[in-house]
């Protein structure tokens, strides 16, 4: 992630702006020390992340899952099913 000083970013604000709003962020930092990361509004932040797992419980796959429409598939190929 980018970070800048507190000068670079009054210099060159609104570009900075607009690369973040176009999803990169960036911190601007004081003497070397980051102070604050600016993020695009529509950015997810915290708990609002979509995580892997989060239909779990809502629905069942099949034990044959992987073997599902296999005949028709061999049939596609030309092999024998």
């Amino acid at each position: 992630m980018k970070v800048v000083n507190i000068h670079e970013a009054k210099t060159h604000l609104s570009r900075l702006v607009e690369e973040a709003a176009k999803g990169d962020a960036f911190v601007i930092a004081k003497a070397g020390k980051p102070m604050v990361k600016v993020i695009a509004l529509e950015t997810p932040i915290g708990d609002e992340k979509k995580r892997l797992g989060f239909l779990q419980g809502q629905f069942q796959v099949p034990d044959d899952f992987d073997q599902m429409g296999q005949s028709q598939i061999e049939s596609m190929f030309g092999l024998d099913p």
